[in-house]
């Protein structure tokens, strides 16, 4: 796979995502702060997240249970406070790459794709509970840019129904291991999915980190991980949903540089880097990790801890406008919203085609009663 004209495989050295998510609290000044600390950090790219709350939220969606434990009250004043308009965007894009930095933008509803390809972006990312958001993935798999798939919270079958919608565009496209759960702790780091992926999909693998510690980034790329992602904060103690789970600069560059470390140490001759006799504490780190990787459970799997997750952050197919009964729906009368308990847009293309039995409209989710039964044959 290749972002720009980096080669991503398990020749480089691991290619790290700086995730600012939401940590910019809705600032465009704090979002170029997080940008220039990404690069002192030693970052290859920096990471946003383009949503709109009106679009990406109903009057069903509520806040996850992480998000409750931040100290947030409601979810649309949560991302009302915490969008980024993309004029703001286009600047932290400009500045990432004067800094020598990729751009990378994690779009949350299909709609927004095109505006957001206006950008010079390197590549797109899915966020995990989108793994079953067909016509995201799909409006993704158009612009002909690189594509990176979180799979948090999902099953090995929804992560294989998800690749065949990426049939022909399966060499641009990136799978990351990862837990919902934010933060995880470290004995739910499951570490023996990137494994269980890389048995299904012969694309680079890597691992989406929300733990809190240093290391985990390094077991990860002893895992086989050619890509690690992990949130930027420029205060692990502020207020928001997301920093609890994140890194302070300094503490980035030091998991880049132990990153490093655990691909020279399980790869030995491959970048001429060994171990110094001040790094024996690493090297010692680093083989305990992989004594704990070789009794791992090489398995995917949703856990517990992604429950909630799972539940209020998936998205279920809205109408995009207001429709009449009779109307033949098509995939432009269609969209997606929080939470995800009503139909899946995994299913949008067995939903289009079918006759409103009902008048609909985008302030209400579609439902079976909403469709005129099929004919028996």
């Amino acid at each position: 796979m290749r972002i720009g004209v980096r080669e991503i495989n398990d020749k480089q050295q691991p290619y790290l995502i700086a995730e600012l998510g939401v940590n910019h609290d809705g600032s465009l000044d704090r979002a170029l702060e997080l940008t220039r600390l990404a690069a002192e950090a030693g970052a290859d790219a920096v990471k946003l997240q383009y949503f709109e709350a009106d679009r990406l939220m109903s009057g069903s969606a509520r806040l996850t249970n992480y998000q409750k434990a931040a100290g947030e009250i409601g979810a649309f004043d949560m991302l009302r406070r915490l969008e980024m308009p993309i004029e703001a965007m286009a600047k932290v894009a400009q500045l990432a790459h004067e800094l020598g930095l990729h751009a990378i933008v994690t779009v949350f509803s299909p709609e927004l794709v095109e505006i957001a390809d206006r950008l010079p972006w390197d590549a797109y990312k899915t966020a995990s509970p989108d793994i079953i958001n067909k016509p995201l993935i799909d409006a993704l798999g158009r612009t002909g840019r690189p594509v990176i798939i979180s799979t948090g919270a999902s099953t090995m079958q929804e992560v294989s129904r998800a690749l065949t919608w990426m049939d022909g565009w399966q060499d641009r496209v990136a799978l990351l291991q990862c837990v919902s759960s934010y933060p995880t702790p470290a004995e739910f780091s499951e570490l023996g999915g990137i494994h269980a992926l890389a048995k299904i999909f012969s694309g680079q693998v890597g691992y989406s980190d929300h733990t809190t510690g240093v290391y985990m980034g390094a077991a990860a790329v002893g895992c086989g991980a050619t890509i690690l992602e992990k949130h930027l904060t420029y205060d692990r103690a502020a207020k928001g949903p997301d920093h609890a789970a994140s890194l302070e600069h300094k503490q980035l560059r030091l998991y880049k540089t132990l990153a490093r470390q655990a691909h020279a140490y399980w790869r030995p001759g491959m970048l001429g880097i060994s171990f110094s006799a001040s790094d024996q504490a690493g090297r010692e780190e680093l083989q305990s990790i992989a004594d704990q990787l070789e009794v791992s459970d090489r398995t995917k799997r949703v856990l517990p801890i992604e429950a909630d997750v799972r539940r209020h952050s998936r998205q279920s197919l809205y109408p995009a406008r207001a429709l009449v009964a009779g109307h033949i729906l098509t995939h432009e009368d269609l969209t997606t919203k929080r939470p995800g308990v009503f139909i899946s847009p995994e299913h949008i293309d067995v939903i289009v085609g079918r006759t409103l039995a009902n008048d609909v409209d985008p302030s209400t989710a579609l439902l079976p009663e909403d469709l005129v039964p099929r004919q028996k044959k």
